[in-house]
């Protein structure tokens, strides 16, 4: 080791290596706090991996099908187990998430509720209108409004925008994953 790097390691705060990286390690583990939520994080994923794969040993499998639906969630749930096993590990060898650094996002100034309150309008109306106009109509709604409530102002792009998302993700459910979306209004179009 050279002087410089002695140096370094002088200047940089008790308790830490020097290192800035993301997820730099602690060397002296007197002075290191031991993040208690990524412990609890990963304790939650881990129950929900157990549960999706408890969820997914109850399943039926029809005669036809030996396999079925459960090596995804079987997939799903051992990924989820062996992440918050990662995690566990990474917090107990001195591993601390890096603080958000807001980007270009301004830290200090309020939250825009009024955009909230647009967006949630869309979904409630999303909601309360999907069996009545259909998807295809609601979805484009939701799309268009979505857009208007976030800046946009070319109304009509969005709206087409939105008819052919919602439409196609109609066709998406009903064809391929073989899901019929309620057509509304529409019944006999679609």
């Amino acid at each position: 080791m050279s002087e410089r790097d002695d140096r370094d390691r002088a200047k940089s705060p008790v308790g830490t290596s020097g290192d800035t990286r993301v997820g730099a390690r602690v060397d002296d583990r007197a002075d290191a706090r031991v993040d208690k939520a990524q412990y609890g994080l990963a304790a939650v994923l881990a129950a929900v991996g157990l549960y999706t794969i408890y969820d997914a040993s109850q399943l039926r499998v029809g005669f036809g099908d030996p396999i079925g639906p459960r090596p995804f969630p079987y997939a799903i749930g051992a990924a989820m187990i062996v992440l918050s096993v990662a995690l566990a590990v990474a917090t107990a060898r001195g591993d601390v998430p890096e603080a958000e650094g807001g980007e270009d996002v301004d830290v200090t100034s309020k939250p825009d509720w009024v955009t909230v309150a647009k967006l949630l309008g869309f979904f409630v109306f999303t909601i309360a209108t999907v069996n009545l106009l259909g998807w295809a109509i609601s979805g484009a709604i939701l799309f268009a409004g979505c857009a208007w409530s976030l800046g946009s102002r070319t109304l009509l792009r969005d709206l087409l925008v939105g008819l052919v998302m919602s439409v196609g993700s109609w066709y998406f459910f009903y064809v391929t994953l073989e899901i019929p979306l309620t057509p509304g209004i529409l019944d006999g179009v679609l």
